[in-house]
């Protein structure tokens, strides 16, 4: 990987990571705060992270201007393996049918986001 490939990779996690934690602190609140229940965090929490990896995939491959789907790939592959990395370290557990259902989207929402992010800049790399 060249080096401005592993600088849109960065720029993609960051991004992930941010939405996720902002998004972890709005819903904290919002669960506190209201009567919003259990079953809907499940729905926000499946479109959030969608949402995220979308983003993120857009970044790194705007960023990268080169090889989108390589570059959304690693952003949705580091994703579902740092979750899993805790899930399994953490608690003893591995991912379920349902989960990892969730995680294919999650790669193939990074995978689109990064091909649509080299085509926003609308060319290769100098």
């Amino acid at each position: 990987m060249q080096k401005n490939q592993l600088t849109a990779l960065l720029y993609g996690w960051i991004v992930v990571f941010g939405i996720i934690l902002l998004s972890s602190l709005v819903l904290a609140l919002v669960l506190q705060f209201t009567a919003f229940d259990e079953p809907g965090l499940r729905w926000a929490t499946l479109i959030i992270g969608v949402l995220a990896l979308f983003l993120g995939g857009i970044t790194a491959g705007a960023k990268g201007k080169s090889k989108g789907w390589m570059i959304g790939g690693t952003i949705g592959l580091g994703f579902t393996l740092l979750i899993f990395l805790v899930q399994y370290l953490g608690y003893q557990q591995g991912f379920s049918i349902e989960q990892s259902l969730h995680h294919l989207g999650f790669l193939a929402a990074a995978l689109f986001g990064g091909i649509i992010g080299v085509n926003l800049i609308g060319g290769q790399a100098e």
